[in-house]
C-alpha cells in the first residue's frame, strides 16, 4: 500500500481598499470565493451527505483569512453577486434563441444565486467558518503560514523578523482554527538553512519542500521525495513530487489542458458590446472578465467550440480516475525498490481548481469517491489518501537530512522573488526593517497614540514584505499596482518614523490607516526588535 497527500494552499495578498467606491483589484477576491472557495465547500458537503470518507490538507494565509471574513470586503462582494445576477438575467433574455448558450447562462445564474445564499445565510459571511466545520469534523489538516506571505529566504539576515512572520501567522491560525497547527506552509515552499530552528521553536511539526531542497541535502535521501525527512532541529520536511504533479500542474500537458474544459481567457466581457457589458464592467468602460466564459479550450486557435458541461464534467471524472489509478501504479513500483512505503506529496495551489481550472472541484471529488471506493477493494494495491500530519503519527519520518535553499518557483530558486523587475524593492524593506527595530529600541515602552503608530509601522513593514508584489512585477501583469503597494507601505511606515522622530503624529490620519489596513490588529511593536540594533539604546541614552 501507498499513501498520497494533497495540499491546498490558500493565499490572497490584502487587497482592501474602503477610500474608493468600488476597485478593480478587489475582484481577485470575489472570483476566488465564486469559482473556487464555495465550490470547493459544495464539494466538501456533497461526499460527506454520501458518506464519502476524504482527508486533504490545505493552508490558509492570514491575509485570505482576514479577507474571507471581513464585512467591509465580504458586503462588496454581496454587491458583485447581485450585478452578476443582473447579468446573467439580460444574459438568459439575450441567448433565448440559442440553447447552448442559453443553459450556459442558466448555469451562471444558479451558480452566482447560490453564492449569494450560501455568503448570506450558509456562512453568514464568514466563508471560512465552511472550512474550520470540516477542519473539526477532521476532513481537513490545516496549515498556518506566514503572516504577509513573505518569500523567507529574502529576509535570512533578519531572523527576528522572519520569526515575526511565522509567529503572527500561527497566532492567526490559532485564533481562526482554534488549534495550534501542526504544519506550516513555507510561502512558495521557500526555505533556507536555519528556517526549521524557527519553526521548531514556534511548535511546528513539518513543512513542505521543494523536491530538489530534499534530494541536494545532507545527505542526499535513500527514499528520494517519496518520505518525510527529519531536519536536525526535529522539524520534519515532505518533499513535493514533481513526477506526478505535472499530470495536473501542467498548463501544456496537464490534464487541465484538455480542450473539452472551459477557457479561461475567452469572456463576454470582451466579446459584447461595449455598450451592454458597460455596467458590468470597469466603471472607466475598461473591459475586465465577467465570469461568463462560454468557450472551451478548444486547441491553438481563435475560432472556440461553445463549453459543453456535460462533456467537461465526464472528462474531469476520467481525469481523476486516471491520476489516482496512475498514482497507485506509481507507488506500487517505487515499493519494490524503496526501503520503506512510499508516500506522494501534492501541493498545489488552491485557486487552481476552479478559478484557473473551472472542472478543478469536480476532479477533487471524483478523486476521492475513486479512492474510497478503491479501498473497500483489498484484492489489488490500494493507494490511501491521507494527510502529512496523520502520516507522521502512524510512520514517523525516514531518516534525518538537512535540506538545501530552494523554492517550487520558476528555476527553484529565488529568482521570480528577487531578478531585475523586482530588486529594487528588497533594499527599501530591508531598510524599514532595520528603522523599525531602531524605532523598538528608542521606544521600548509606549502606550497611547504612540503605541498605536508604533504598531501600525510595524503593520506596514510586515505587508511591505509580502511575496505578491515581487512576483507580480516578475510576471509583467498588473507591475503598476504591485509597484504602488509596496511605495505606498514604505511611505506609510516612513511618515510613522519621521512623525515620531519629530514628535507630531497626527491622529486622524493614523485613524484611517489603522481603518484602511485592519488586519493583526493585537500586533506589539516590540516583537519587531532587531538584535543588531540593541546597541543603539546605549548610544540613544
Amino acid at each position: 500500500m501507498g499513501k498520497s497527500v494533497l495540499l491546498l494552499h490558500s493565499h490572497l495578498p490584502l487587497v482592501r481598499h474602503p477610500e474608493y467606491e468600488s476597485f478593480l483589484e478587489e475582484r481577485w477576491l470575489f472570483e476566488a470565493i465564486s469559482e473556487t472557495y464555495l465550490p470547493l465547500l459544495r464539494m466538501m458537503q456533497r461526499l460527506e451527505a454520501d458518506s464519502v470518507p476524504f482527508e486533504l490538507a490545505m493552508s490558509f494565509s492570514p491575509t485570505l483569512s482576514f479577507m474571507l471574513q471581513d464585512e467591509f470586503l465580504l458586503e462588496r462582494y454581496n454587491g458583485y453577486l447581485e450585478n452578476n445576477i443582473e447579468l446573467a438575467e439580460k444574459e438568459l433574455a439575450r441567448t433565448n434563441g440559442d440553447p447552448r448558450q442559453h443553459r450556459l447562462a442558466k448555469m451562471y445564474h444558479e451558480r452566482y444565486r447560490s453564492d449569494l445564499t450560501d455568503l448570506n445565510e450558509t456562512y453568514e459571511r464568514n466563508i471560512l467558518k465552511g472550512f474550520d466545520y470540516f477542519a473539526k469534523r477532521g476532513h481537513v489538516e490545516v496549515l498556518a503560514t506566514a503572516a504577509t506571505h513573505a518569500f523567507l529566504p529574502n529576509f535570512r539576515n533578519y531572523p527576528e523578523t522572519v520569526r515575526v512572520q511565522v509567529e503572527l501567522g500561527i497566532e492567526c491560525h490559532r485564533r481562526n482554527f482554534g488549534t495550534h497547527p501542526r504544519g506550516f506552509w513555507l510561502p512558495e515552499c521557500g526555505y533556507y538553512e536555519g528556517l526549521e530552528e524557527i519553526l521548531a521553536n514556534a511548535g511546528v511539526d513539518y513543512f513542505v519542500s521543494a523536491a530538489h531542497g530534499v534530494l541536494f541535502g545532507d545527505p542526499s535521501p535513500a527514499n528520494g521525495t517519496y518520505a518525510p525527512v527529519m531536519t536536525p532541529e526535529g522539524v520534519s520536511a515532505f518533499p513535493r513530487d514533481v513526477y506526478t504533479a505535472t499530470w495536473v500542474w501542467s498548463s501544456e500537458q496537464g490534464y487541465p489542458a484538455d480542450p473539452v474544459y472551459r477557457d479561461f481567457y475567452r469572456d463576454i466581457g470582451y466579446d459584447l458590446a461595449l455598450d451592454y457589458v458597460r455596467p458590468h464592467i470597469h466603471s472607466d468602460g475598461i473591459r475586465i472578465d465577467t465570469g461568463f466564459k462560454y468557450h472551451a479550450i478548444t486547441g491553438q486557435t481563435d475560432d472556440k467550440e461553445l463549453y459543453d458541461p456535460e462533456a467537461a464534467d465526464a472528462r474531469a471524472r476520467e481525469h481523476a480516475r486516471d491520476f489516482y489509478h496512475r498514482q497507485r501504479e506509481h507507488v506500487g513500483r517505487l515499493s519494490e525498490v524503496l526501503p520503506s512505503e512510499p508516500i506522494i506529496t501534492s501541493p498545489f495551489d488552491t485557486e487552481l481548481f476552479g478559478h484557473w481550472w473551472f472542472e478543478g472541484p469536480t476532479w477533487l471529488e471524483e478523486l476521492f469517491r475513486v479512492a474510497a471506493s478503491d479501498r473497500q477493494d483489498r484484492t489489488s494495491p490500494t493507494l490511501e489518501m491521507t494527510t502529512p500530519g496523520r502520516y507522521l503519527r502512524e510512520f514517523g519520518a525516514a531518516e534525518e537530512v538537512r535540506p538545501t535553499f530552494s523554492s517550487w518557483g520558476s528555476r527553484g530558486y529565488a529568482e521570480v522573488w528577487l531578478d531585475g523587475s523586482n530588486d529594487w524593492v528588497y533594499r527599501h524593506v530591508h531598510q524599514a526593517i532595520e528603522r523599525m527595530g531602531e524605532l523598538v529600541a528608542r521606544f521600548p515602552d509606549e502606550g497611547g497614540l504612540k503605541e498605536r503608530a508604533l504598531n501600525q509601522a510595524a503593520r506596514e513593514v510586515l505587508l511591505g514584505m509580502a511575496s505578491d508584489w515581487p512576483f507580480i512585477m516578475n510576471a509583467q501583469t498588473v507591475v503598476p499596482y504591485a509597484t504602488r503597494r509596496v511605495k505606498e507601505h514604505l511611505l506609510n511606515f516612513t511618515h510613522v518614523y519621521d512623525a515620531l522622530s519629530q514628535r507630531n503624529m497626527g491622529t486622524e490620519w493614523l485613524t484611517a490607516l489603522e481603518k484602511k489596513h485592519p488586519i493583526f490588529s493585537s500586533l506589539n511593536y516590540r516583537r519587531m526588535k532587531l538584535a543588531s540594533i540593541e546597541t543603539l539604546k546605549d548610544l540613544i541614552r
